[in-house]
């Protein structure tokens, strides 16, 4: 009987013992070396850029040339006003502009460039005596008997970030200097508008993060066309050929894109970057068969067949695997002896000056007519020396539409100077550099904080420390970004904007974010009972039992004291 007794005891010490070791070892084991990695992310700061608030600082300086003010008016200057507009876009993002206007008089040098013969050539010594910092305006006030401009015009916009503004007849009747102020107040707003960064604009960078309805069918077209922003671009130059039995094409792409697309694209270096490459296709046609037309003798191409004839052409382009940038297209057709001469026409069936046409975020073409390079008794195939020139200024303009150069007709009464070899000024830089700012900006902050949503949604995500850092890294770019645009530091918050894109898109496109994703827990059930249950039900049933014994004896011990 005692040995039966000590028998019992053994097992229920036991089954306590393993019960203990299970609850007290197993169960946290199990649950640490199960559970879901996590690492620290900073998920307040995240929450903090949810509501953008950014700030576009310019500097802006206007000076005025000799016989622009008077004695008593030039006493006030030096003097620096601050301007500040406030715009709510929407209830998670608010934009403020501010312009801080020195006012001043022209030194000597200035007033001898000034004196030059054309207003270029004044444009180029006032650049020559300083250089005026990326983001900011100079307009020089000039006298109305200057000869720099005609007389219709009233500004000249320059290659530079240089203006130069003609006295009005308002302006001359000003006595005091806060009269001439509020006379040249408008004419400074008109400039800074055209040269500097425009609300239609900031408001079109939003787009990825803010809805906006655009007024007209040209600001939708103006918003579609260019390229989203991206750390870099694939330019891509293909001459096709249908007919290379009677034609033998010869271009010089390499020297060509040296000379007129390769300066450009050094200017937009702090933009992105870009690579070039050619290709030559033979026996390429367009997907829809021209029309002739009798009148003209030639055959033509309407609006509405464009949009039909680059899938059958882009099948054969190829595309560079190696690389996710964007590609822009630019496609050289020459018509073959059969179909030749052939012109496009647009929706009022004029033909088109430029015999091309762009597709919005693809790239653009354009039909190169031969036919009167050789005569009907050619023969065949005829050797024909491509017009460089005549193609690249084509591509030049759709180039600088597709990456977002804005080229909307200036104002009344104003001159644009030419853009020069490098095609493109740098007050055109230096807005193409806000929007840029804007939009990296509102693409990484949507970016970050929806991975944020993401991983606070779904808790069995795992959060490695790679990812942990380019989060981290990501919102500190970002408010960088922010508060150099606050400063006016447009170059160091396109850069900083640029890595926070960078940062965010790779943290949010790891694959390791992806391993259980899918992984939901009635399948941990499934894998976890057949494991755990032959083990914890005679674990449980034995501290049943026990537990059922000591009550037991807990009532024979009451009913004998009783």
């Amino acid at each position: 009987m005692a040995t039966a007794e000590v028998e019992r005891r053994r097992g229920q010490l036991a089954a306590l013992s393993i019960a203990a070791v299970v609850i007290i070892v197993g169960v946290p084991l199990w649950w640490k070396t199960t559970e879901t990695y996590r690492a620290w992310l900073p998920v307040s700061q995240i929450r903090e850029l949810a509501k953008l608030q950014l700030q576009l600082s310019a500097d802006v300086e206007v000076v005025f040339a000799r016989g622009t003010v008077t004695p008593e008016q030039q006493k006030k200057v030096p003097l620096t006003k601050t301007q500040e507009e406030d715009h709510a876009v929407d209830e998670g993002t608010t934009l403020k502009y501010r312009y801080e206007t020195k006012y001043r008089t022209a030194t000597i040098m200035e007033e001898d460039a000034l004196n030059k013969p054309t207003a270029a050539e004044a444009d180029l010594a006032l650049h020559m005596l300083s250089e005026s910092p990326c983001g900011s305006l100079v307009i020089y006030v000039i006298p109305e008997s200057s000869s720099l401009l005609h007389e219709d015009v009233k500004v000249y916009v320059g290659q530079r970030r240089t203006a130069l503004l003609r006295v009005v007849a308002q302006m001359r009747t000003a006595k005091t200097f806060e009269q001439l102020l509020d006379c040249l107040q408008p004419h400074i707003i008109q400039v800074l508008r055209m040269m500097s960064f425009s609300r239609a604009d900031i408001i079109a960078a939003l787009s990825d993060r803010v809805r906006f309805h655009p007024g007209s069918k040209e600001s939708v077209a103006d918003s579609m066309r260019a390229f989203k922003s991206s750390p870099g671009y694939e330019i891509t130059f293909s001459l096709l050929n249908p007919d290379p039995k009677s034609h033998r094409l010869h271009w010089d792409i390499e020297g060509a894109a040296q000379t007129y697309i390769q300066p450009l694209l050094m200017k937009m270096s702090p933009v992105a970057n870009f690579s070039i490459d050619s290709q030559t296709l033979h026996y390429a046609v367009l997907g829809v068969n021209p029309r002739y037309d009798g009148s003209r003798s030639a055959y033509t191409l309407n609006a509405d067949s464009l949009a039909h004839v680059i899938n059958p052409v882009e099948a054969r382009l190829g595309s560079n695997a190696a690389s996710s940038n964007p590609v822009l297209n630019f496609l050289l057709y020459v018509p073959d002896s059969h179909h030749s001469p052939l012109y496009i026409q647009d929706h009022h069936k004029q033909e088109v000056p430029s015999n091309a046409f762009h597709s919005p975020r693809w790239g653009g073409i354009m039909v190169y007519n031969v036919d009167s390079s050789y005569g009907p008794e050619a023969e065949f195939p005829v050797d024909i020396n491509i017009n460089m020139a005549k193609v690249m200024g084509v591509f030049l303009a759709q180039l600088r539409l597709l990456l977002g150069v804005q080229s909307s007709p200036p104002p009344p009464g104003f001159l644009v100077a030419p853009c020069g070899s490098t095609g493109l000024a740098d007050w055109e830089l230096d807005r193409l550099m806000w929007s840029r700012s804007v939009e990296n900006i509102a693409t990484a902050t949507t970016t970050i904080t929806s991975l944020a949503q993401l991983l606070d949604q779904i808790g069995n995500i795992v959060i490695n420390d790679n990812i942990a850092e380019q989060v981290s890294n990501a919102v500190t770019s970002l408010q960088l970004a922010v508060a150099e645009l606050d400063a006016g530091n447009l170059g160091f918050a396109l850069q900083f904007s640029k890595e926070a894109i960078l940062a965010s898109e790779k943290a949010f496109f790891d694959p390791s974010l992806l391993h259980l994703l899918y992984f939901p827990d009635d399948q941990k059930f499934a894998i976890y009972i057949p494991l755990f249950l032959p083990m914890c039900v005679p674990i449980l049933l034995s501290l049943l039992k026990i537990a059922s014994e000591a009550r037991q004896k807990r009532r024979e011990k009451q009913a004998k004291k009783d």
